[in-house]
């Protein structure tokens, strides 16, 4: 069974960075791409970035395109999402899923398998 892995998530002011990783166990990582997503208290979950497998395609959420980059690992089994310029509104929970579809990268129905989910605060 698959399991992903999130961290790299805490607190941080505004204009500030982090970087998030969410290692990969228990399946051919570099068979699939990968997404970021996030949710913040009372709200949906929203996508946030996305990247196919060979890492030669990444595609952005409105919100973060221009401050956040995706990036993958394929040795490792690790994928990376880069936040920089953070903005109170960044603040939420930040997910790693897995897609086996290779496609419809900002559908939360195209990934099967989601991590734990790791906090990411952003004040102003």
């Amino acid at each position: 069974q698959v399991q992903l892995v999130e961290s790299g998530g805490g607190l941080v002011q505004a204009g500030g960075s982090l970087r998030l990783s969410c290692a990969a166990s228990g399946r051919t990582f570099s068979s699939y791409a990968m997404g970021w997503f996030r949710q913040a208290p009372g709200k949906e979950r929203e996508f946030v970035a996305a990247i196919n497998q060979s890492g030669d395609f990444t595609y952005y959420g409105d919100s973060v395109r221009g401050r956040f980059t995706i990036s993958r690992d394929n040795a490792k089994n690790t994928v990376y999402l880069q936040m920089n310029s953070l903005k109170p509104e960044d603040t939420a929970v930040y997910y790693c899923a897995c897609n086996p579809y290779g496609s419809s990268f900002n559908w939360a129905s195209s990934y099967d398998v989601w991590g734990q989910g790791t906090q990411v605060t952003v004040s102003s």
